[in-house]
């Protein structure tokens, strides 16, 4: 049968909270029943289950041990999607012929090819498991499972909770965790108790090490719809944001802001450019608070480039001018102050809740109007004909925004920078569907005009933030770096200008490989 659930990686505290929420919300009208699960996940010696996609279990539940096949396995936005086959084990013993789907069966015979069967890893949980519904007539479990996964001599712990819908839409598995997880920052999870088993026994960990993500290519095949091309897009786009959220507001690096603010530009360019697709009430809204959010991890990230990619490169420069150190160090301690900011920020109920309903819309197909998504609909146009009407859209409003570029002055500058970038990020979606020797001297061209128009935006963001008169406070030594740097950073994005005509030229005469 098909099982479909939403799991999310918990805390201690908010492992040990989130039944008394349930309860005190009303979303369930009984206590919970505990249960010890011990589970054992097998495969081949040389992992070819794992491979397939496929989870092979035995699990002891009370005095009963039951086999369960699972297959075609997913999991986005924290969704976990699969077939899920059981069936009685007596005695704990492995049986593919008791499989009860043929078709399962048969798959799982042919992956095994008679090799044996080995334990890859085990579980011991206790489950705290409930119904919880909501008004609009959804009904799931709750389970809230806490122990250790085992795996080659090694043990870690786990926290998890599982909302497996019962009754009604997928997307109201969000709207419970909606209520039950308001705030606190959520953590999705990437990975099943299965998976989390497998790294423990080839890493070590239950989760690969906190760090920043960069965007990484979808690679869309001309096969695909319009429709499939933007929601493997969005998918891409919720796991930089949800992983660079958790890293803003774990670690120091510099790269997690950076990172973050590049997921949300990305997002309401996925917006723009799919706009046919998925365009609507709830896609302006969730651009709306990508927007709000930029902005504020906007204020970090200008305040770390300015501190550290600008001031501070300057005073190693320049080391007989000790007031650029000085001004450095004050810029990163705001970008401290900032800092802790946006951690509070990113764990309250809006940004936890742009998040939840993120993942919501890519999951279920937030675009498609309420109770639509199962109903025939006319064909979605193929992926490689909005790909050549967007293109042509971003080229056209760049080329639009670069007339009479020697005369662009700085709020002109900076809307054609806009405009450069949201061409890069089509780019980027649909490079794919092209091949890469007409791709790669148009994008070339076009990171490097990027560059100095980076440059023009850096030296503007310098003016402003120098202008405040508070960070120099009396110290004329820190004053003096302050005119340094406005000096230096404006006269270095004055050189780049010059060189920007001809980077355009090159740009406006290279053949747009869509055409």
């Amino acid at each position: 049968m098909s099982e479909t659930e939403l799991k999310l990686v918990l805390d201690e505290a908010t492992a040990n909270a989130v039944w008394g929420r349930a309860r005190a919300l009303k979303l369930a009208t009984q206590k919970p029943v505990r249960r010890t699960l011990r589970s054992i996940y097998f495969d081949t010696p040389d992992h070819a289950l794992k491979a397939a996609g496929i989870s092979l279990r035995l699990r002891r539940d009370g005095r009963r041990w039951i086999q369960t096949v699972k297959i075609r396995a997913g999991l986005h936005g924290g969704l976990s999607q699969a077939e899920e086959v059981e069936s009685p084990a007596p005695g704990g013993k492995l049986c593919i012929d008791a499989i009860p789907v043929e078709a399962v069966r048969a798959e799982v015979s042919r992956r095994v090819d008679g090799a044996a069967l080995h334990p890859v890893c085990e579980t011991l949980i206790e489950r705290r498991a409930g119904r919880v519904s909501l008004a609009d007539g959804t009904l799931a479990e709750l389970a809230v499972d806490i122990g250790d996964i085992r795996a080659a001599g090694r043990s870690a712990e786990l926290r998890e909770a599982e909302i497996e819908l019962l009754e009604g839409s997928p997307a109201g598995l969000f709207g419970v965790a909606g209520m039950l997880f308001p705030e606190g920052g959520l953590h999705f999870s990437r990975f099943s108790k299965a998976a989390r088993g497998y790294l423990l026994a080839e890493t070590g960990a239950i989760d690969p090490p906190l760090e920043p993500r960069n965007a990484l290519p979808t690679n869309p095949r001309r096969g695909l719809t319009a429709e499939q091309a933007a929601q493997d897009v969005l998918r891409e786009c919720f796991d930089q944001i949800a992983t660079n959220m958790l890293v803003v507001r774990a670690l120091n690096d510099l790269e997690g802001p950076h990172q973050l603010r590049v997921g949300l530009r990305r997002l309401r360019s996925v917006f723009s450019v799919h706009a046919s697709v998925l365009g609507g009430a709830e896609m302006e809204r969730l651009a709306g608070e990508a927007r709000w959010l930029g902005q504020e991890v906007g204020l970090l990230r200008d305040l770390d480039v300015a501190a550290d990619a600008i001031v501070r490169r300057e005073a190693e420069r320049h080391p007989d001018e000790p007031g650029l150190m000085v001004l450095a160090q004050a810029l990163s301690e705001r970008a401290g102050g900032q800092r802790r900011q946006l951690r509070v920020l990113l764990a309250e109920g809006r940004a936890q809740r742009f998040l939840l309903d993120l993942a919501c819309f890519a999951e279920t197909r937030g675009w498609l109007a309420a109770g639509a998504s199962d109903q025939p609909r006319r064909p979605a146009p193929a992926v490689a004909d909005l790909a050549g009407a967007a293109l042509a859209r971003c080229w056209k409003k760049v080329r639009r925004r670069a007339k009479g570029l020697e005369s662009l002055d700085v709020e002109q500058r900076h809307e054609l920078r806009k405009a450069l970038k949201k061409l890069r990020y089509a780019v980027e979606f649909f490079a794919a569907l092209y091949p890469k020797k007409r791709v790669a001297p148009f994008l070339k061209r076009l990171k490097r005009l990027q560059l100095v128009f980076g440059d023009l935006n850096d030296a503007a963001t310098v003016k402003a933030m120098l202008s405040d008169a508070s960070l120099a406070g009396g110290d004329i030594v820190v004053h003096r770096a302050v005119g340094w740097m406005l000096g230096a950073s404006q006269a270095r994005a004055e050189l780049g200008w010059t060189g920007a005509k001809a980077l355009w030229r090159e740009l406006h005469e290279t053949r747009p490989f869509w055409e």
